[in-house]
């Protein structure tokens, strides 16, 4: 039964992807029940990535950059869920940036600890020993020359919306002139 109105809500699509083949149900954790209500139609790729069965393809998930916007609560909730595992990237940072949930349903797509495991056992903090987030804004506090470049990223330059390294807590990712680099911890301030 579930199924059937699922099929007719995401008119027989992925709520995730869009995809046509495969679907099934999929009950959105910590849910045991499923339901209409707590539940997505997904294809057998999603559902397996989801899973962490198989590995997480990239570019797959740049979907979610549409089925965010789905009037549908679950497909949202899961949506959120899946960027935040892709919150390294700076196009899912600027996806989570646009969503906003009331505080419940907030506390609904946070309550499996989607993003957060890897970030919360590595902190990444700037010269100051202020925590950095992903997303933050920091200044440059020295002139940096840019390996394999002629370029040098100058003091006082602001590099906006942040990557965190999930592997070592002393680097950080960036766009400084248009180019994507990598920063010391040690030589940036989060801007207030």
């Amino acid at each position: 039964m579930t199924k059937a109105a699922l099929m007719t809500r995401s008119d027989s699509k992925c709520e995730l992807c869009g995809a046509t083949n495969d679907l099934d149900v999929y009950v959105i954790p910590p849910d045991l029940d499923g339901g209409f209500d707590k539940s997505i139609l997904a294809c057998d790729t999603c559902r397996s990535q989801i899973n962490k069965e198989t590995e997480m393809d990239n570019n797959h998930w740049r979907c979610l950059t549409d089925s965010m916007w789905n009037e549908h609560l679950p497909v949202q909730v899961m949506a959120w869920r899946m960027l935040s595992r892709f919150n390294s990237e700076s196009w899912a940072q600027d996806a989570l940036e646009m969503m906003y949930f009331e505080d419940d349903i907030l506390t609904w797509a946070k309550v499996t600890g989607e993003g957060q495991a890897q970030e919360d056992s590595i902190i990444h903090k700037d010269s100051n020993g202020v925590v950095l987030a992903s997303g933050d804004t920091v200044v440059l506090i020295k002139d940096l020359p840019v390996k394999g470049t002629s370029m040098i990223a100058k003091r006082g330059t602001a590099v906006r919306k942040i990557g965190l390294d999930r592997d070592n807590s002393e680097h950080i990712s960036g766009r400084v002139n248009g180019q994507s680099i990598v920063i010391l911890t040690q030589y940036v301030k989060k801007m207030t």
